[in-house]
């Protein structure tokens, strides 16, 4: 890639179940990346809904469908290998990028920063939300590390050179930030994604936020990600 040039980016979105998949691929394609890649390991609804998007705006879109092993860390390499272009930008399926996100990250790649990440905002109105927001941006901006919802993006070569995602059943995220700090510290985008706040919601706010802090406190002690994997569910 040319220091002079304008990067391609890969949009990489790992599918599960996610039965508003189609509306996130509308959003997606309206960003116009170089590629838009999903890779799915879902149920059936969820591959239906893929199918039936794609064969309408798939040439168009510059979409593809790559069938990937169950498990984030799995799909996310699945997604990359997949990939021809110079930044890979991963996204959950259930987050919204700012509308100038394609843009914000090519500039990030221009400044000569290797990977970076985005401030992170929960759809839900609650304050408590507003609280829960700011600790994470807060406690990224301070750490250097980037969870899946603050959507990370990283250079490809770099991405190849630390050999992606471990393929581990939890705390991937954590775990390749912790890999890409050794090429650097993040960069941070200010302007917010949007991520959904059903699992909140869903479980109880307080029970949700205690939970993830004693699944990263084991984590660090340890705690195999197998383990917390079967904890979490």
């Amino acid at each position: 890639m040319s220091p002079r040039a304008a990067p391609t980016v890969a949009i990489i979105v790992p599918v599960l179940i996610e039965p508003e998949i189609d509306r996130q691929l509308e959003r997606l394609t309206a960003l116009s990346p170089d590629e838009l890649i999903v890779a799915e390991a879902g149920d059936a609804a969820t591959g239906e809904r893929l199918r039936a998007f794609i064969a309408a705006r798939a040439r168009a879109a510059n979409i593809r469908v790559v069938r990937s092993e169950r498990g984030r860390a799995r799909q996310m390499n699945a997604g990359a290998d997949a990939a021809g272009s110079d930044v890979l930008l991963f996204v959950h399926a259930d987050t919204v990028l700012p509308s100038g996100a394609l843009a914000l990250v090519r500039d990030a790649i221009l400044r000569d920063n290797a990977w970076g990440r985005f401030d992170v905002r929960l759809s839900g109105a609650a304050v408590t939300f507003r609280a829960i927001e700011r600790a994470m941006n807060w406690r990224s901006a301070l750490t250097g590390i980037a969870t899946g919802d603050q959507t990370l993006f990283v250079r490809r070569d770099v991405f190849d050179m630390l050999g992606g995602f471990a393929p581990i059943a939890l705390m991937e995220d954590v775990e390749f930030s912790r890999r890409l700090k050794w090429v650097g510290r993040p960069f941070l985008i200010r302007t917010p994604v949007i991520t959904s706040s059903r699992r909140w919601e869903r479980h109880g706010i307080l029970r949700t936020v205690l939970t993830m802090w004693l699944l990263r406190t084991f984590y660090a002690l340890g705690v195999s990600p197998e383990r917390l994997a079967r904890w979490y569910k």
